[in-house]
């Protein structure tokens, strides 16, 4: 399983024709894998289109969300999350994302914070683009 930052999503479909091809690249490359998001990725990848009140976009990206597992942010991975944020100073969001990825097993995740590689050493982090 490979779980994905919002910033992953929008990338593949907001992002400039060259950051939509390399994520969409990445995917194609990991074929087979199940690809995961939680309801933190659902949240943040909504924002800009209900600012923009744009129902359209915003259909888009829950039809991709389908696509998704699903992973639940449970008391694990808020507990984790904290352990965290306390021991590398990550942001709440980000420490909740690779929460979320840690307690459900995923083998790696994909972002574009380079922060977030301080826990390679607990989950191998790529950062895209």
């Amino acid at each position: 399983m490979i779980y994905l930052d919002s910033c992953v999503l929008i990338y593949r479909l907001e992002g400039v024709a060259e950051l939509r091809s390399r994520v969409a690249e990445a995917m194609r490359g990991a074929a087979g894998e199940d690809f995961c998001i939680s309801d933190l990725v659902r949240l943040e990848s909504l924002v800009g289109p209900i600012r923009d009140r744009d129902a359209q976009r915003k259909a888009v990206f829950e039809a991709l969300f389908r696509t998704f597992r699903r992973l639940g942010l449970t008391r694990a991975v808020f507990d984790l999350a904290a352990e965290l944020r306390a021991t590398h100073r990550l942001r709440t969001p980000d420490a909740l994302h690779a929460a979320c990825a840690m307690v459900h097993g995923c083998r790696q995740l994909w972002t574009n914070d380079r922060r977030l590689a301080v826990v390679e050493d607990r989950l191998p982090t790529r950062v895209l683009p």
